[in-house]
């Protein structure tokens, strides 16, 4: 019973994310506050005012017009007088709905009374981007992860690109050797994954688990209703040697790769893919807290179920981070694993301060002994290259 005690805990949490606790448009006026970064447009325009560059979609600005003869506004640490934006610019930020007010007392009530005050229900969903809900487009997404997660998509020319991919779109860290390339056009993707064996030689145990191709070709298209159902085909070209079945389950680092019962039978093994398979998904892009991309979706891949969430650039309070949670059960081979990725951004100084984001990966599941624990924890690291869609 412990695995829905586990998945109802993950959904808290994750609700707990989504509440944007500071987004309440104020009742008096507030004259010393910081943005949140909810208005990627708004953001940029006035950096741009500024002769910033590249300005930053999240970067963290705090506006002081508490003194009429001296107005400022603060950009990353760096300080401007507030008279020299425009007069248009000056009055979207002075009405700005999302403010953290700098001048609030707090006391020890307001643990409660600040919560219950700020919450902005309508705010926590709001519809996203037509590039994410576009059957043709959906795919370009300028947001690289080093395991797992969505594919970086590269567009040559409008529905017309390619992506790439470390893992398989539900894997976490240190968990397969899968790398997959793609070539889409309208709707359509076609594409291969084929091994890379580093990732999965890092970790050295509790490795029962992990999921092992050699090399799949595979076919995908988006029904064209939104971009809300993708159906593909999967099928393994080659077969395991007997070198690469030794080397995954009783040689080198993954010596403990099968776990017995003390009857002698297989009681944990990892997952060699053959055969073919049909994978579908079903999604629904949303902006969550802001988010210049995410999605709830439903999916099933190589016979293993998923359900999930995955959100890039959330911001909440003045901090913005990447979310992932995936559930995976129901799988022919492999047990019940849970994977959580949480990057944060604004870590990294310059050019990276707004485009890496880092932060832990972790899957849980049943460990060699039987307990329900950590099978696997390490960093994660995403880059974003160019600008949100």
């Amino acid at each position: 019973m412990r695995t829905p005690l586990f998945l109802m805990l993950i959904s808290t949490f994750i609700f707990s994310l989504s509440l944007p606790l500071f987004a309440q448009e104020e009742e008096e006026p507030v004259n010393y506050f910081q943005m949140e970064p909810l208005d990627d447009s708004l953001f940029i325009q006035i950096q741009e005012e500024l002769f910033i560059d590249p300005p930053d979609p999240k970067a963290e600005i705090v506006v002081d017009v508490r003194d009429a003869n001296n107005q400022t506004i603060s950009i990353k640490g760096a300080l401007y007088p507030f008279l020299a934006l425009k007069p248009e610019i000056r009055a979207r930020i002075i009405t700005y709905p999302f403010k953290l007010n700098l001048e609030e007392t707090v006391n020890f009530g307001s643990l409660y009374t600040r919560v219950i005050n700020k919450l902005r229900f309508e705010k926590v969903l709001v519809p996203p981007t037509v590039f994410q809900i576009s059957p043709t487009l959906g795919y370009i997404n300028p947001f690289i992860q080093f395991q797992g997660g969505e594919r970086f998509g590269i567009p040559i020319k409008k529905d017309i690109g390619l992506s790439i991919g470390l893992g398989t779109p539900y894997s976490g860290a240190l968990e397969t050797n899968f790398v997959e390339a793609n070539f889409h056009i309208l709707g359509f993707r076609g594409g291969l994954f084929t091994a890379v064996d580093a990732f999965i030689e890092l970790k050295g145990s509790e490795n029962h688990n992990n999921l092992y191709v050699t090399n799949v070709i595979q076919f995908n298209y988006v029904i064209p209703f939104g971009n809300f159902f993708e159906i593909g085909y999967l099928s393994v070209s080659e077969d395991f040697s007997e070198t690469q079945i030794l080397k995954y389950t009783t040689q080198t680092v993954n010596k403990e790769n099968i776990v017995y019962n003390p009857d002698g039978t297989i009681k944990y093994q990892p997952y060699l893919l053959t055969g073919s398979y049909i994978n579908w998904e079903m999604r629904y892009p949303v902006k969550v807290l802001g988010a210049t991309r995410g999605k709830f979706y439903v999916a099933q891949f190589i016979d293993e179920w998923h359900i999930g969430f995955t959100g890039r650039e959330l911001a909440l309070a003045g901090s913005v981070f990447d979310l992932r949670f995936d559930a995976m059960f129901n799988s022919p081979v492999r047990q019940t694993q849970f994977v959580l990725d949480i990057m944060v951004q604004k870590i990294f100084d310059y050019w990276a301060f707004s485009t890496i984001a880092i932060g832990p990966s972790v899957i849980m599941s049943h460990t060699n002994s039987g307990s329900f624990g950590f099978t696997s924890l390490f960093a994660n690291l995403r880059i974003k290259v160019g600008s949100s869609l």
